[in-house]
């Protein structure tokens, strides 16, 4: 046997099981670092409720004195449809899907069918998938006209407020990044200036630095300089995680993508997690479904996957936003 030729579709509660649900929720959700919220209602709706009035009351023994009804703000997360599509030779495809199952304890080789045959396809297309929800998340934009364009992305509508002057955001120029030290300073200058609930969140431990690669070598480089072992040891083994005064430093990971944008290259956002939405709905839209079969006629093996996804971000003001001049 040199091809896999058995079709398979996940539809229904298959789709959301086996495939989607998987990769958007725990750990996985986890790595993309942001708020993902799986099959919500579409259109999605987000209920934020005022929780900062002053509810604590003198006592009286009766009557009620607690005022108007708490403040709804809602915001809607757009979801677009979408499709992600791959094709591959069917000898190159047997070869890969081989290599995933022969890693598998307990498989027998002589019988390339059954769970371990699936579950390394879906592996395989899984993987491919994710990272594409992940980079367009961040540098989706539907008025391309080729790329990454299926829904627009967080940079899209960051960039958008930071040109409107409608968060705190500044420049910095080339020279500065020269000096390794600049990142503490960026840091430090997006905490100083950023919307006065920021400070007030560091202890729900959600708030997050997200940098581009290059800002986040400069403070490893930073960090390398500190004259103590452990400093030594970080610049020997590396580091798995950087923070700053407890706030992670994320690196987005944008450095092979973003040269082919028009968005900027180098940046520094101080936000929470939870106000950077990522939605995604495969239950709510007829034809929603990820297929795997095998065409004879260009003897390839296709992968599809159909489904919705969108971004949001929940409260402008909790942006500060530093780039690249």
């Amino acid at each position: 046997m040199t091809y896999l030729e058995n079709s398979k579709q996940y539809t229904g509660s298959d789709l959301e099981n086996i495939f989607f649900r998987p990769m958007l929720t725990g750990e996985s959700a986890q790595d993309l670092g942001v708020r993902v919220l799986y099959n919500m209602p579409q259109p999605t709706h987000v209920q934020l409720w005022d929780g900062q009035r002053n509810i604590l009351q003198k006592f009286t023994s009766a009557g009620w004195a607690g005022g108007k009804a708490a403040t709804k703000y809602e915001k809607t997360v757009n979801l677009n449809r979408v499709k992600a599509e791959l094709g591959f030779s069917a000898a190159n495809y047997f070869s890969m899907v081989y290599e995933k199952v022969s890693s598998l304890v307990n498989t027998h080789m002589d019988d390339l069918s059954g769970t371990e045959l699936e579950q390394a396809e879906t592996a395989l297309f899984k993987q491919a998938l994710a990272e594409n929800i992940r980079v367009t998340m961040w540098i989706g934009d539907t008025s391309a006209a080729s790329g990454y364009n299926t829904f627009d992305g967080l940079l899209k509508r960051i960039n958008g407020l930071v040109d409107d002057d409608g968060v705190y955001n500044f420049a910095y120029q080339a020279a500065a990044l020269e000096d390794p030290a600049y990142a503490v300073e960026l840091f430090d200058k997006l905490w100083a200036g950023a919307d006065p609930r920021i400070p007030g969140l560091k202890a729900d431990d959600r708030l997050a630095y997200f940098v581009s690669s290059d800002i986040y070598r400069l403070y490893e480089k930073y960090l390398d300089a500190k004259g103590a072992d452990a400093a030594y040891a970080d610049a020997m083994n590396g580091r798995r995680t950087l923070a700053y005064h407890g706030i992670p430093v994320v690196d987005v990971r944008l450095g092979s993508y973003l040269g082919a944008t028009s968005f900027r290259q180098s940046f520094v956002m101080l936000t929470d997690r939870r106000n950077l939405v990522l939605a995604v709905n495969t239950a709510d839209m007829p034809g929603n479904e990820v297929r795997m079969w095998y065409n004879p006629d260009e003897m390839e093996n296709r992968q599809r996957a159909v489904f919705m996804a969108g971004t949001q971000i929940l409260d402008e003001a909790l942006i500060s936003f530093a780039y690249k001049q």
